[in-house]
């Protein structure tokens, strides 16, 4: 069997940044009452971008990264739950835009944990040798999917993309992924697409399709999965979280991260947070987060570090990584 490394990352967030001031205007809240609650700033918003414009300039920026030609690339995994259409996959759409003819291209629905589940497909696709250089993308436009009148939600968002490289090869890089699921607790974070409406139904005429979620409960789940998803990772391989340079949390709320910190007695700061400047990303938030890391030099090759996620479905999963990344 193959290891699997990362060799490349990229990411990608619309100019458009729209601060709690602004969302201020548009719902009764205020930057202290979001900030206090959230630790969100503020998001990046599309003015037009879809998801397939935003992961294709994340993908390229990896590619880059990564000094791979594109036609080497023969698998693209993207991750969202704000796709551009049914049909074709926003895969497919960035393997046009980007030229890679010799890609097997699919997306993947596990909200907020689709990187983690994207990044698990894979390499499982690459240890076998099907596929030898893996492009996996995780991008949302959710602004086209919140309910801008509610602002239990609303305030949450962004709109991001971020993408990595993977590449079958000897040296020991992805260590070990679990991910899972809990599908007895979907209806606490949903967002239907369209309403069964047909020669023999006229719908729901309160249809929307557009997210909705019960902030309590999702606390609480992500709480304890991050938690028993670190543990586990962790136990199945024989290291502590002192060995753990940085873990890279799914960037949902700040007090979920801090009440992470405490469940296990952690330092605060080997948990990197950049939340503050783009909100919620769902599917794209770690991808995100890693691209930052990685282009600011704080991964050195060698070092420890977990990817963990949580989302609708609910789906959770976590993933332990040994950088390979000289710069």
């Amino acid at each position: 069997m193959n290891e699997v490394q990362i060799i490349g990352t990229g990411s990608y967030a619309p100019l458009n940044i729209m601060t709690n001031h602004q969302l201020s205007e548009i719902v009764d809240t205020s930057d202290e009452w979001i900030f206090s609650r959230t630790g969100i700033k503020e998001r990046h918003i599309s003015q037009g971008e879809n998801t397939s414009d935003l992961a294709t300039k994340a993908a390229l920026s990896a590619l880059q990264d990564a000094k791979v030609d594109v036609e080497d690339i023969d698998l693209i995994i993207v991750a969202s739950t704000s796709p551009d259409q049914f049909v074709p996959a926003t895969a497919c759409i960035v393997q046009g835009n980007i030229g890679a003819i010799n890609a097997m291209a699919f997306d993947i629905s596990a909200a907020c944990t689709g990187f983690i589940f994207a990044l698990n497909i894979a390499m499982q696709f690459l240890r076998t040798g099907d596929r030898k250089k893996a492009l996996i993308i995780g991008a949302e436009v959710l602004s086209k999917i919140v309910d801008w009148t509610d602002r239990n939600t609303c305030i949450l968002f962004g709109d991001g993309a971020g993408a990595a490289v993977l590449e079958a090869g000897s040296s020991r890089g992805i260590i070990s992924v679990n991910s899972s699921s809990d599908g007895s607790k979907g209806g606490v974070l949903t967002c239907p697409n369209v309403d069964v409406k047909n020669t023999f139904t006229n719908g729901n005429k309160d249809f929307k399709a557009t997210i909705s979620m019960d902030g309590k409960e999702i606390f609480k789940f992500a709480v304890n999965t991050i938690v028993s998803s670190i543990h586990k990772i962790l136990s199945e391989n024989d290291y502590t979280l002192g060995d753990i340079k940085y873990v890279v949390c799914h960037q949902a709320n700040f007090r979920i991260i801090d009440f992470v910190v405490k469940r296990l007695k952690a330092d605060k700061d080997k948990f990197f947070v950049n939340l503050d400047r783009y909100g919620n990303t769902s599917a794209a938030s770690i991808a995100i987060a890693l691209d930052e890391m990685n282009k600011t030099n704080l991964l050195k090759a060698g070092d420890k570090i977990i990817l963990v996620g949580f989302g609708g479905g609910l789906t959770y999963g976590a993933s332990l990584i040994e950088w390979t990344i000289n710069k």
